[in-house]
């Protein structure tokens, strides 16, 4: 079983790869927007899924990558993917100062801490002159949606592989033990601290270093798109369709509601959103703790 899993494994990457080599520009930006999705969901599911505190602010490390990149390649002129792994750096950076803060709250105080947290740095960051305030900046050409595809696909498999990491490792146990009670965790010689701070800036690093190759797909930056509550949303939304806190959760649930939102959108463009939400209500009324513990709880059965 786990050798078939592993060919299965090594062919998903080497299809994802190779892709580009084969799609035309229409389905390789499906591709993109895919691998965009699960990766985002992937680092929401660190923080929400394993630790516990369920984030609707993990967008403002997306934007913090996004026009950081964008003022390293336009004002200094780095190269593109330099810029893009020095924003989600800074990204990562920051959220340490600010885990500090926002991480004394718990439940729905902290959802709706980290929701005001990214509004404020959504101001903070297009106050800035050099960011050219709520209009925008324009970034010069030098990446290619092929180069943007290909550093979100690593990033992507890198969240997988940290997700692996974390499920099986002392430190996911940490972080479990905090999402089932803080308390006793802590006097079982958890530093809780420590743990979720960890996990917050794991957390941020990812979104930051998405921030930096969507910037360049764009190749123009502004509020509405850095900071998009969308993107925030929709990856959350994945997050718990596939199954919070499990380990291809977020894939599962990414890839089935980008490719059944693209089928409805193609099908149906005046009434796709209704379709969608009706579905995603079924869905979530049918398998209330996600696809995969669903799956996996029929397979312990059988």
């Amino acid at each position: 079983m786990k050798t078939a899993l592993r060919i299965a494994a090594v062919v998903a990457i080497a299809a994802l790869v190779f892709a580009p080599l084969r799609l035309n520009g229409y389905l390789l930006n499906l591709l993109y927007t895919t691998v965009l999705y699960v990766a985002l969901a992937y680092g929401w599911n660190i923080i929400s899924g394993y630790a516990g505190y369920f984030s609707f602010g993990q967008i403002a490390f997306f934007g913090i990558g996004a026009y950081a990149t964008g003022l390293l390649v336009a004002d200094q002129h780095w190269f593109w993917m330099v810029a893009a792994l020095a924003g989600g750096i800074v990204a990562c950076a920051l959220a340490v100062p600010l885990g500090y803060v926002m991480l004394r709250l718990r439940g729905p105080f902290f959802a709706m801490g980290m929701f005001g947290m990214a509004q404020m740095v959504r101001v903070l960051v297009t106050a800035i002159p050099a960011t050219g305030s709520g209009a925008g900046l324009f970034l010069p050409p030098g990446s290619s949606l092929t180069g943007v595809y290909y550093w979100t696909l690593a990033i992507c498999l890198g969240a997988i592989a940290l997700t692996l990491w974390i499920d099986r490792s002392a430190f996911g146990l940490r972080l479990q033990a905090l999402r089932e009670d803080e308390q006793v965790a802590g006097t079982l010689g958890v530093d809780v601290t420590r743990a979720k701070i960890t996990a917050f800036s794991l957390s941020a690093l990812i979104p930051g270093l998405l921030g930096g190759g969507y910037a360049l797909f764009l190749t123009y930056i502004e509020p509405d798109a850095a900071f998009s509550s969308r993107l925030d949303l929709q990856s959350i939304v994945m997050a718990i369709l596939g199954g919070v806190g499990t380990v291809w959760g977020p894939l599962v649930g990414g890839i089935v509601m980008t490719q059944v939102s693209e089928a409805l959108w193609a099908r149906f463009p005046q009434i796709y959103l209704m379709l969608f939400g009706g579905l995603l209500v079924a869905l979530l009324l049918a398998l209330p703790r996600g696809i995969v513990p669903a799956i996996a709880s029929r397979w312990r059965a059988r």
